[in-house]
């Protein structure tokens, strides 16, 4: 990709990713478009009144944040508020699924303000998909030209490493195995900002646990595969070498139909058969029961459900999920469609790379 003029400029935000910082920038994105006063986020964070006033007029001195009015009196001179500036740097989103891919570009809220679809052929190998996703983000820049750019999230079918951002043996495109995804996209985009690659499932419930609906939930993704998303006590849970969340590879077929990961009665294999076959009803109940083991084994509060077929049809996979849960332990855990719609991973994508800018007293 060649740089031009009106390119986007890589954020030089050093100076703001400090713990104290990304706190105050992570109470001010949860305050919204009302601010908080300096007060209240001393008293949030547990800093004194002079360190939050050094930390907002650097805020406010980088174009992130801005008075947002004064509070009612109490007594004595009213309180300034501060809020911050959705439009002061974004981040690109991508979902780059096995035959098509999203791409985003989000403000600091999370919030979309470009989009672009486009096919993409994942079996095609890694020069057709770079080439793709060059052109796309190419084209979604020039479409909104975002003065600054804090970063790049992909979100790819897994199993992957997030940390060493490289993939694995994705399911029935074994040709990927090994492939430095997260190096060469920066290398091929050339924006100079972090990119930060990871598991569609897991980009979908970093981005469904800014919401916390629940501390601890599974995000159940179904389109052309099938995975899970977890969110334990607040976190993506990815575990000890980012591979957590291989949910559709669990055998509930001994000596069942070949999958294409290897092994025989995976979820996913006898999940997607059945939608291939016109078969909702079984599919809605092969999901619920991999739903129901994942409950009685993590005792999740919530069940999220995502992915092209599941929005295809969300009455009868929700129902089929929820009779599943209520047939045992795991009876009293909501089931719900996961509020993103079609937009859920690659939103949660987008907060890939937002969220190492802010943090929360609680939060992920």
């Amino acid at each position: 990709m060649h740089r031009t003029p009106t390119a986007p400029v890589g954020a030089n935000l050093a100076a703001l990713r400090d713990h104290n910082t990304a706190l105050v920038l992570g109470l001010l994105r949860e305050a919204g478009e009302r601010g908080a006063s300096r007060a209240e986020l001393a008293g949030r964070t547990g800093l004194t009144p002079q360190a939050v006033s050094k930390i907002t007029g650097r805020l406010r001195d980088g174009g992130l944040a801005a008075e947002a009015g004064r509070r009612a009196s109490t007594g004595g001179k009213p309180a300034t508020a501060i809020r911050l500036v959705p439009g002061a740097a974004h981040a690109v989103g991508l979902h780059l699924d096995r035959d098509e891919m999203h791409a985003t570009l989000a403000d600091l809220t999370g919030t979309p303000v470009a989009a672009r679809t486009a096919p993409l052929a994942f079996g095609a190998g890694a020069e057709a998909v770079l080439a793709t996703v060059e052109r796309e983000v190419a084209a979604l820049l020039a479409e909104a030209s975002p003065a600054t750019l804090l970063g790049v999230g992909v979100a790819a079918p897994g199993p992957l490493d997030h940390a060493g951002g490289v993939l694995h043996r994705v399911t029935g495109h074994p040709q990927w195995d090994g492939f430095p995804l997260r190096d060469a996209l920066a290398e091929r985009l050339g924006l100079g900002v972090p990119v930060v690659l990871d598991k569609d499932t897991n980009a979908a419930a970093l981005g469904l646990a800014r919401t916390r609906a629940a501390d601890s939930f599974a995000y159940l993704h179904l389109g052309t595969g099938l995975g899970a998303g977890l969110v334990l006590g607040r976190g993506v849970h990815r575990g000890a070498r980012t591979g957590a969340g291989e949910f559709g590879h669990q055998v509930l077929q001994l000596d069942g139909p070949p999958c294409p990961c290897g092994n025989r009665g995976c979820i996913e294999a006898l999940c997607l058969a059945a939608v291939a076959e016109g078969d909702t009803g079984r599919a809605a109940r092969l999901l619920g029961v991999g739903a129901a083991n994942l409950v009685r084994l993590l005792d999740i509060d919530l069940v999220l459900l995502g992915g092209r077929t599941v929005l295809a049809d969300p009455e009868a996979y929700t129902a089929g999920v929820r009779d599943a849960l209520a047939g045992g332990a795991g009876g009293a855990v909501p089931v719900a469609v996961a509020p993103g719609g079609g937009r859920t991973v690659v939103d949660g994508a987008a907060e890939l790379a937002l969220a190492p800018l802010f943090r929360t007293t609680g939060g992920v």
